[in-house]
């Protein structure tokens, strides 16, 4: 699967913005909760005081706190506040030295807000023991007590106040902060409310800008993975291309098809989600749980819970469902050639009335696929209930222990609220690897398939050091004791062949079926390479030739026609696009195919049917000649391609032909005698090897082999005047 990432470096700068804006992202989302805790405890609880640091403080006040504090906290307090009227203002602080401030003036606040309640049963007792009057104030006495014996006593104090739990000192501290507010008559009201409005904006700037990131995430995700299947399918195609017969064999067309549009499929689908979830969820997770320390760590262990249970939940079902998804691709293969039999057979199977059996071959291969399917999301509908249960379970548990903690005092409500959605977010981020966790081993299966073709050698390279075509040699083709096995078998198909075609001459093969024509003539372009000898173009060795070169030099009309769709004039010019109208109209006289042409509504520009299924065979076969006539090269190479012709169409072409090949190189394999009479040289073969080598009438004297093939279709009377 890494490997994937090679094909989409060309954009790498993409990726970079991605986990730029998924940090972004994750920072917004993250920041959410934390100011949820904040409405609820500040903004409603403490009515929009976030601390025990007020902003201003009377000077009495200021006064009855510097009595409960060292000498180096007081002088610190001090240095943070400017007094102004009688009145102290907090001068500009770092975030750092607020929460120092709050650190120290906490106690102390809590402190005198206990002993300013007159009523309160701490203070009648620190009455009593000191032995003073109701009336009495306390402040003064402290003011006007020695310094040893204050900080004694003050100390002792804050020994057990320490104990208390840090929400109740909080709450304590806003509590003083919030009564001296209310002695300087400040609206209480306004400032709550501003504190509220000002975070539900914060919220919403986080919420849009969360918002705007995900969109950029989603949009850029996008193009890297077309990106990604774009340059899949480039190469896919560019090596299959370069695929010898070899290769070829190793992979089936309804693989390869497969392997280049459905796997590719899966693999983009898979970077699609990827960078916008597979990497987002570890960023959210890790940063939740981070806030979820900050926040409470007394309740991670339900967290921790979850995770696990997540994961042996996860194991099991994959464990399940791994190997059906592994089969998934190869039963689509399945499909994809049965299909392909079927439809390119079609009126095969009508003529055999086969069709309730292909129909039930197509059903068998369509069950199994339907089948697997079927288990495999079957088995990932059990993922979203048992995650929903659980996250409910989560959601529970945190309530439950968050309420005791609440009613102790050693947690406030907002915190609370805050951890679940720290919890759901880090549950979430484990759900989306989860679900992930369902296409990735299907697009893993499609990687590797893709990879198997990607990785594969192709046995026919240009050599490394091409040499020079010999002029005094041009068009020759010698074939220097060839013998050829196709790969894996065990017999070779062709022996020893060993003969010289030269410039200008015509040389035929002729044979039975099975005999070796078509393998012999497709060792020139290389479709194959020799097992053993050599085959010399232009007097050098082929596999010393580029490719590129070698196939220019070849004008090739294969056994079988094959026209591509696009247009009559597309198809002549497939060999040479730069041909003039002229050009093109010249080769399709010469092939006979400029009469069926002119008859046609568009001409030259009437549309080809994909394989050209709207012609003839005939026709067909004449295109193909043409095409190669067009492309005027300096070796011909005919494989059967007069076989779907009438008798008189074939010899006005064979005719015409021979004008135009005058000063090339002529390969005609044949069935038929009439064929290649007046062929310079005609090679019989039979089993592989050469039995007969000559012109017609010394093959006739001097070969049986030829002799009864020609006998099978000529006349005795045809043969006498031959």
């Amino acid at each position: 699967m890494f490997k994937m990432f090679h094909y989409m470096k060309e954009r790498w700068y993409y990726i970079v913005m991605i986990v730029a804006l998924l940090f972004v992202q994750a920072f917004c989302d993250l920041s959410l909760p934390d100011y949820t805790s904040k409405i609820i405890n500040v903004g409603i609880q403490q009515k929009g005081v976030e601390d025990g640091v007020p902003e201003t403080i009377r000077e009495e006040s200021m006064d009855k706190l510097l009595l409960f504090l060292e000498q180096e906290e007081a002088e610190e307090v001090l240095d943070a506040y400017k007094n102004k009227d009688g009145i102290y203002e907090l001068q500009s602080v770092t975030e750092e030295e607020r929460e120092e401030l709050n650190q120290i003036l906490g106690i102390p606040e809590l402190v005198v807000t206990g002993l300013s309640d007159e009523e309160s049963e701490e203070t009648k007792k620190i009455k009593e023991q000191m032995e003073l009057p109701k009336e009495a104030d306390l402040f003064q006495v402290f003011q006007s007590m020695p310094e040893e014996q204050l900080q004694t006593m003050t100390e002792e104090m804050k020994k057990e106040l320490e104990e208390m739990p840090d929400s109740i000192v909080t709450q304590s501290a806003v509590l003083f902060v919030e009564q001296e507010y209310e002695a300087q008559d400040i609206d209480m009201d306004k400032l709550q409310m501003e504190y509220i409005l000002m975070s539900g904006v914060k919220m919403l700037g986080l919420a849009f800008l969360a918002m705007a990131a995900a969109i950029a995430v989603t949009f850029l995700s996008a193009r890297v993975a077309a990106v990604l299947g774009r340059n899949l399918r480039n190469s896919i195609y560019r090596k299959v291309i370069s695929f010898s017969g070899r290769e070829l064999n190793q992979f089936s067309t309804a693989s390869l098809i497969t392997r280049s549009t459905n796997d590719v499929q899966q693999v983009q689908m898979l970077f699609t989600l990827l960078f916008r979830i597979v990497l987002y969820a570890p960023i959210l997770g890790i940063g939740g749980v981070y806030k979820v320390f900050q926040t409470d760590a007394s309740m991670t262990w339900i967290l921790a819970l979850a995770v696990v249970v997540i994961m042996l939940f996860v194991v099991l079902l994959f464990r399940i469902a791994m190997p059906k998804f592994t089969r998934l691709q190869f039963l689509i293969d399945e499909l994809n050639l049965v299909s392909r039999e079927i439809l390119t057979g079609v009126p095969v199977v009508r003529a055999f009335s086969r069709e309730k059996h292909e129909e039930e071959r197509f059903e068998e291969a369509n069950a199994r696929l339907t089948k697997t399917n079927l288990f495999v999301n079957r088995c990932m509908t059990f993922m979203m209930p048992v995650m929903m249960l659980l996250m409910n379970g989560v959601t529970v548990l945190i309530v439950w222990n968050g309420a005791h903690a609440v009613n102790e005092g050693s947690m406030q409500v907002g915190n609370m609220m805050a951890f679940m959605q720290y919890a759901m977010q880090i549950i979430m981020a484990f759900l989306m690897i989860t679900m992930m966790s369902i296409m990735i081993p299907r697009a893993n299966v499609a990687a590797k398939r893709i990879n198997e073709v990607m990785e594969t050698q192709v046995s026919i390279q240009d050599s490394q050091e091409a040499e020079a075509v010999q002029e005094d040699k041009k068009g020759q083709i010698v074939f220097d004791h060839v013998s050829f096995a196709y790969p894996g078998a065990d017999e070779k198909t062709l022996h020893d062949i060993d003969f010289t075609a030269r410039k200008g001459e015509t040389v035929a093969f002729i044979g039975s079926t099975g005999s070796g024509k078509s393998t012999l003539v497709n060792l020139i372009p290389r479709f194959f390479d020799v097992t053993e000898g050599r085959i010399l173009v232009d007097g050098v060795d082929i596999r010393n030739l580029k490719l590129h070169d070698l196939r220019e030099r070849i004008g090739y009309v294969p056994q079988k026609a094959v026209l591509f769709s696009g247009t009559i004039d597309s198809n002549i010019r497939y060999g040479k696009e730069e041909a003039t109208e002229a050009e093109v109209k010249k080769a399709a006289q010469i092939a006979q195919a400029w009469e069926f042409i002119e008859e046609k509504e568009d001409g030259v520009n009437s549309a080809i049917a994909q394989g050209g299924t709207n012609v003839s065979g005939g026709q067909k076969q004449r295109l193909s000649i043409a095409r190669a006539i067009a492309k005027e090269p300096e070796i011909y190479i005919f494989d059967d391609s007069f076989s779907a012709l009438d008798y008189k169409t074939d010899v006005v072409l064979r005719r015409a032909l021979k004008k135009e090949t005058k000063d090339a190189t002529t390969l005609i394999v044949a069935q038929r005698i009439s064929t290649i009479l007046h062929a310079d040289k005609i090679l019989v073969l039979d089993e592989g090897r050469v039995v007969g080598q000559g012109t017609h009438r010394e093959l006739l004297n001097s070969c049986e082999v030829y002799r009864q093939i020609a006998m099978s279709q000529l006349s005795e009377e045809e043969l006498a005047n031959e």
